[in-house]
């Protein structure tokens, strides 16, 4: 094997934010930020938008997220859908 050619494959904290949800698991993703999990020890984290927690498929129910505004920019480019027209 290769030596420094593979990544850092290390414990991550996975956080979602829309539902408040986090899990620890290994992973190779590099990360700015840091916290302190339930043992007590200092792990990288991950901030996701949709998890298990939060998807619609696994809580059966459908939660519009909208983080970036992509249905503003939508509209801002291609102007908003009249009314009456496509109903």
């Amino acid at each position: 094997m290769k030596s420094d050619i593979h990544p850092n494959y290390r414990p991550v904290v996975f956080m979602d934010q829309s539902a408040d949800f986090s899990f620890l698991t290994r992973s190779t993703i590099e990360t700015t930020e840091t916290i302190e999990w339930e043992d007590g020890n200092t792990y990288p984290l991950h901030k996701v938008e949709i998890s298990s927690a939060s998807h619609p498929f696994y809580t059966g129910t459908m939660k519009i997220v909208d983080t970036a505004g992509r249905v503003e920019r939508f509209e801002r480019r291609y102007g908003r859908r009249k009314k009456g027209a496509d109903e």
